[in-house]
């Protein structure tokens, strides 16, 4: 077969091959034009996932007659005045975007300049179908009809119209968090779904286009390298998501999803959050456009950077030192569903059957008729509709019962709450959570998730260089295991012996362990060993050792943790409140659920009805 040059009309649907493969990325394209020609508003409207109908409007610079017809044509771009195509800095600049849509599809171009007339252009699948005056304000509009309607091999391989506009949604998101000084509605199948003002601040703007909780469970990151600035929004670790659909990524203004800093974002969060959740952030990447190369992709999504370890090393640095700084946060406020759970109390629709038993106990002493003495006087049992405690009875069972909670004589006056941030201890409730009492509410931990974090946080401080105290065994316990588990234990011993475990090889399929760390007290040493050659084998390939070490002593901390069902005496609740106050990250455990909660004054005060 001889060589041929391909007629422009294949060239267009080839290169429309690279830069549409669906509605949401000519959406992505017409958009940044529209942020590109200084647009201060953008509209868009979807129909059918943008299958049927894509229309993207702005109030931006437009275009005369002239540059709209050099625009529909291959290679043809305002954006790159120059020849140094490394030194771009606007979204768009290929120049293929305009020529390749219209070559699938049927558009309509209508754009007017500042004090100039507004001009249309009707391109139908490459070919012109007509032109001539419009009336429109100053600005851009495009129009996209019938996507592939005549590849049919592209377009049955779309999907749902759902599907797609999700995606298209998704996509516009990304953009407007970008330019919070933009506006931006979208409105699918004549639906307002999106609408956000522009002149937003970073922060208003991502929890607009997440949660508009976030904006209370976040933290700020400004970190500056040289010349290269990270900054952006991040989510406490106890406010996460079952799915990484909440983490956006940006290099100089452009959307981007790029392998590196995915897993750079991990390792921020390594031991922070369990495997299967996912924080919400957005995250703004600044640094000259000489250090990273935005045109390896025909999309633009994806980027390289000429020192990634540059970039690696400062978002996880970056973050875990905005993490730190704000450790001691949590989700403080109980879901609004667990406020309401309070405050629901059936109306019974008839007596409770306690009620005709004899009440006895030395709260109510002993009788046998229904009412009930209170301060001297006898008072009847309230009505039916009203019997929202006594419907609650239940008869006193006797020394057996189990006692639902539990107090200690106080053998000196106990110390003033307002003294603590998380407060006086009061009591335990079912072995397992820790009442205390704030100066501004009340305050729940799960004893378990708290120390499990400070036991980490002490490991951690071993791996820095302080040493994690060991206690030898008596007797050394030998573990079997696989060849390649032993054979990464005994490469990675020393560094196991930083966090108290010391172990060796003995033997080809098995390692002798001689002491364990003193902090963990008596534990399941063939568990333990088992559970950190697990953690060894099954981590990330591209994390370090010492990255990978920091996921094991997680493993460790879960290990020698105070369980739920231990009961504790108030002495050992103040230490263990006095302990998370000082501590780094003690507002989450080690795999992102809260270790403690606070019940605000205001809404207990709720509850009874006082406010």
């Amino acid at each position: 077969m001889s060589i041929r040059r391909l007629p422009e009309k294949l060239v267009n649907r080839i290169a429309a091959g690279e830069v549409v493969e669906r509605p949401a990325a000519a959406l992505k394209e017409l958009v940044e034009n529209a942020i590109d020609s200084g647009a201060t508003r953008i509209s868009v409207r979807i129909a059918e996932g943008g299958i049927a109908r894509l229309e993207v409007e702005d109030d931006g610079c437009g275009m005369t007659p002239a540059e709209m017809a050099l625009a529909l044509e291959r290679h043809a771009t305002s954006k790159l005045p120059g020849d140094a195509i490394e030194d771009v800095t606007t979204l768009g600049f290929r120049g293929e975007a305009l020529p390749s849509i219209a070559s699938v599809a049927r558009m309509t171009l209508e754009s007017r300049i500042a004090r100039g007339d507004g001009w249309r252009r009707v391109v139908d699948n490459g070919a012109l179908a007509g032109e001539g005056p419009a009336a429109l304000a100053t600005g851009t509009r495009v129009v996209v009809e019938d996507l592939f309607a005549r590849v049919p091999a592209r377009r049955k391989f779309l999907r749902s119209a759902r599907s797609e506009y999700a995606s298209c949604l998704d996509g516009v998101k990304r953009l407007a968090m970008a330019r919070p000084d933009i506006g931006f509605t979208v409105e699918h199948d004549g639906r307002r779904v999106l609408d956000v003002q522009g002149g937003q601040d970073r922060l208003a703007r991502v929890a607009a286009l997440t949660s508009r909780e976030l904006a209370d469970n976040s933290i700020g990151v400004d970190l500056d390298r040289g010349e290269v600035h990270l900054g952006g929004v991040i989510s406490l670790p106890t406010y996460n998501r079952g799915i990484a659909d909440h983490q956006y990524l940006f290099v100089n203004g452009r959307p981007v999803k790029d392998r590196l800093l995915v897993g750079a974002l991990r390792g921020a969060y390594a031991d922070l959050l369990a495997r299967d959740r996912h924080p919400v952030v957005a995250l703004f990447l600044d640094l000259p456009t000489g250090e990273v190369d935005v045109n390896v992709h025909p999309a633009k999504t994806e980027v390289r950077f000429r020192d990634p370890q540059l970039v690696r090393g400062m978002i996880v640095g970056g973050l875990r030192r905005a993490l730190d700084e704000h450790g001691f946060r949590s989700v403080q406020r109980p879901a609004e569903a667990a406020l309401a759970a309070w405050r629901q109390e059936p109306v019974a629709s008839m007596p409770h059957p306690a009620m005709e038993q004899p009440m006895t106990g030395f709260l109510f002493g002993h009788r046998t008729e229904p009412a009930v003495h209170l301060f001297g006087a006898d008072v009847p049992p309230p009505a039916e509709d009203v019997a929202r405690v006594y419907d609650r009875v239940t008869p006193f069972a006797g020394p057996a019962a189990p006692i639902a909670g539990r107090a200690e004589v106080a053998e000196a006056p106990p110390p003033a709450a307002g003294a603590h941030p998380l407060g006086i201890a009061r009591g335990q409730i079912a072995k397992t959570y820790i009442v205390a009492e704030a100066e501004d509410g009340l305050v729940i931990v799960d004893q378990h998730a708290a120390h499990e974090r400070l036991v980490l946080e002490t490991l951690r401080r071993g791996m820095a260089g302080q040493g994690v105290a060991s206690q030898g065994l008596l007797l050394p316990e030998v573990v079997e295991l696989d060849e390649p588990a032993c054979d990464r234990l005994e490469a990675a011993s020393p560094q196991l012996a930083a966090l108290g475990v010391e172990l060796e090889r003995f033997g080809p399929a098995a390692v002798m362990v001689r002491a364990t760390p003193a902090m963990l007290g008596t534990i399941d040493c063939r568990k333990l060993v088992t559970d950190i050659a697990d953690d060894l084998a099954g981590y990330d390939a591209a994390l370090g050792l010492s990255e990978k070490l920091e996921l094991v002593a997680a493993t460790m901390a879960c290990h020698g943790s105070v369980r739920a069902g231990r009961t504790l005496a108030v002495a050992e609740m103040n230490a263990l409140l006095r302990q998370m106050e000082v501590a780094p990250h003690s507002g989450q455990c080690n795999h992102g659920r809260p270790t403690w909660v606070k019940l605000a004054m205001d809404d207990v005060e709720k509850l009874f009805g006082r406010k």
